[in-house]
């Protein structure tokens, strides 16, 4: 049993990022294998947060660049405490009074042993760990890590969308 848990735990720190699915607030299965051949950015947010203002950020870059093939994705969090506490005043603070039209996820962990598997496998295999809220992590189209950025690295900063503008369809 402890090998085959072994060979299972292996395998999933050897997959891509595109191996892993999340839950979009209106509970539908995101896939990021849907996505495979298109660059993703990962965002862990949070609605109450000082850099929440980067929402906007998000939403130009998805504008922008979404036609080509970027996709934008939020993880909502609480991990550092500042998320509404529940998945309908995410959805309501998103969708309605910001205005955000880009993939959202449920509200889910990003650090520690109830990570989301996605996260487990960015800080496993990767050793990158968000440290607060808005850290992003650009998935390329074969679902490797082109980059991993803090908070304080606003979406539109240069070194990410270089990034992104060299793997748009």
């Amino acid at each position: 049993m402890r090998l085959v848990l072994s060979c299972l735990a292996w395998l999933a720190l050897a997959l891509p990022a595109a191996a892993f699915s999340f839950t979009a607030l209106d509970g539908a299965r995101i896939d990021l294998d849907a996505w495979r051949g298109r660059p993703v950015l990962v965002v862990n947010t949070a609605s109450l947060c000082g850099f929440t203002r980067q929402y906007g950020d998000m939403q130009s870059l998805y504008e922008t660049y979404g036609p080509q093939g970027l996709v934008v994705l939020a993880v909502p969090s609480d991990d550092f405490r500042q998320e509404f506490s529940s998945n309908e005043d995410v959805a309501e603070f998103c969708r309605v009074q910001t205005g955000l039209t880009f993939p959202i996820t449920q509200i889910t962990p990003v650090r520690g042993p109830d990570a989301h598997p996605f996260y487990r496998w960015l800080a496993e295999r990767h050793g990158l760990v968000p440290t607060w809220n808005f850290n992003k992590a650009l998935i390329g189209p074969e679902g490797e890590v082109l980059g991993f950025w803090g908070s304080s690295t606003r979406p539109t900063a240069r070194a990410i969308t270089r990034s992104i503008r060299a793997h748009l369809r």
